[in-house]
């Protein structure tokens, strides 16, 4: 599903207009960017959770030339886990 499907079917689901759906999930997705951006966790109960890791930097083989060690840098990577809702609802 995409971005235009999920748009169609939140209007379907809620009566709301295509254009309210369009600005409903993009000001969803502006607000869970803009919390991990500040280092906040987002809790939707039942749902998931979305949240930051921080990976430190390590030593990795350039895939090119499996000889040649490279460096990766350190990084905070957007994080997900699922809620107990959608784990069992996806394993119906």
């Amino acid at each position: 599903m995409n971005k235009s499907e999920l748009v169609a079917k939140i209007a379907e689901k809620s009566g709301l207009s295509k254009a309210d759906s369009t600005r409903s999930l993009d000001a969803l997705l502006e607000s869970v960017q803009e919390a991990l951006v500040n280092g906040e966790k987002v809790q939707l109960v039942g749902f998931g959770t979305f949240e930051t890791r921080e990976r430190k930097e390590r030593e990795g083989r350039n895939p090119r030339n499996p000889e040649e060690k490279i460096k990766i840098p350190a990084s905070t990577a957007p994080v997900f886990k699922a809620g107990k809702s959608l784990k069992e609802a996806v394993n119906k």
